[in-house]
């Protein structure tokens, strides 16, 4: 259980000077405390879903889809601030493409749209259709896919052919099962699959509803499974848990690996300078639902979380204590302030781009090649990731750590390479 405020007495020496606040120790402890409350509550807002996920199936119409939906859109608020654990945690990097790969070729699972296409050189399976198929070759062989089990999504049909865009599990595969393809480009309106495509009988739409609801069944289930494997990680006897704290300089080097990353390559290049340059809507996020927003709001505080030694959790209640601020104001009172700041300019940036979608301008038009306003919106929130993440690698040094190196991107790094 966590409380309301750690008031340990570890914690309490830890706060009253600066030299006790270089406990790196208590520091881990408290990141592996935050990363198991957070992994939590993805739990828990998993099960949420499913269990809103089982009243739509057992009476499919326009309220219990939406139900859902709010369910999945809930989900992603804990997950996302979760992603500051990637990068530095090999426990959690290998484990994180089976819960939010992306992007996919959602012809995989599902009927899609005649501009979409059919199989091409880089994916024969970008069309396959699983709900539609009972049987299907994958690398040479037939699969019997009668029932659509977990085992049959998470074994088989995940990266199927070793390709990273059959995505066929994780929150992406159930955004698409709820919403459907969002056809609108960089116009207003997110996907908008019918409830009728869950009906059993003769009002079923789109054929193969029971198929489908059989998927979205086993696909969620499947989400739950996944999650419980990583909280158990992070656990008082978890391996991801042990292996952050065996060593304090490795430990810290993670927390510091996972920020700069996530700030840099991930969030600043692949998720949102790369959409700005291609003006393209098929680089959001969460591109079915129109939460990519939310998405890239709830990374960037998960990045604030890890330094800052605090989480809000989805009761509200803080799990907080010994942090990298306090390691850092220890020695340098005036390089904390500043990570501080740029922390908050981006999350600034980030909230401007919420409001900004709350007043009728989706992520998806920020992106159409006209829109000078949309764009700039999005490129405060890039240029403040990127100065934040400047600021990340002098904490590196004031840490006394080895150069870390973070993921990059081309559309940073090497924007030619983009239009190649």
């Amino acid at each position: 259980m966590f409380r309301t405020l750690w008031t340990s007495a570890a914690t309490v020496a830890l706060f009253a000077g600066a030299a006790s606040a270089q406990d790196r120790a208590a520091i881990l402890t408290n990141y592996s405390d935050i990363a198991l409350a957070a992994y939590s509550d993805s739990l828990s807002t998993a099960q949420t879903l499913k269990s809103a996920v089982d009243a739509f199936l057992a009476a499919p119409s326009p309220e219990t889809l939406d139900a859902a939906r709010s369910a999945w859109l809930a989900a992603r608020v804990p997950y996302q601030q979760t992603e500051a654990f990637r990068f530095g945690n090999s426990i959690v990097d290998d484990w994180e493409g089976s819960v939010n790969a992306w992007p996919l070729d959602e012809g995989l699972i599902d009927y899609v749209d005649a501009s979409y296409g059919g199989a091409t050189d880089v994916n024969e399976l970008a069309a396959l259709n699983v709900i539609a198929n009972t049987s299907f070759e994958v690398a040479g062989q037939t699969i019997d896919a009668t029932d659509i089990t977990p085992a049959l999504i998470g074994e088989v049909l995940n990266e199927a052919d070793g390709i990273e865009t059959n995505v066929a599990r994780g929150y992406h595969a159930i955004e698409f099962l709820l919403w459907g393809q969002d056809l609108n480009g960089t116009s207003a309106g997110a996907g908008n699959r019918p409830y009728t495509d869950y009906v059993q009988g003769d009002d079923c739409t789109n054929g193969n509803c029971d198929r489908r609801a059989q998927y979205l069944t086993s696909v969620t289930d499947l989400l739950i499974e996944d999650l419980t494997y990583m909280v158990d990680q992070w656990d008082a006897d978890g391996a991801a848990r042990a292996a952050v704290t065996a060593d304090e300089t490795a430990g810290i080097a993670a927390i510091l690996t996972g920020m700069g990353s996530l700030s840099y390559g991930e969030l600043a290049g692949e998720r949102m300078r790369l959409g700005v340059m291609l003006n393209d809507p098929e680089e959001e996020h969460d591109c079915f639902s129109d939460n990519t927003h939310n998405s890239h709001y709830y990374d960037a505080l998960g990045i604030q979380n890890v330094y800052l030694g605090h989480y809000v959790r989805v009761d509200g209640t803080v799990v907080e204590g010994p942090s990298l601020s306090d390691l850092i104001a220890s020695t340098d009172a005036d390089l904390d302030a500043e990570m501080k700041a740029k922390l908050d300019t981006t999350m600034t940036a980030m909230s401007a781009m919420v409001a900004a979608v709350q007043n009728g301008m989706a992520y998806d038009q920020m992106l159409d090649r006209e829109n000078a306003e949309g764009e700039a919106i999005l490129m405060a929130a890039v240029n403040g990731l990127i100065d934040q993440t400047a600021t990340i690698e002098r904490v590196v040094a004031a840490a006394k750590l080895d150069a870390i190196e973070f993921e990059g991107s081309d559309s940073l790094d090497n924007p030619d390479a983009v239009f190649q």
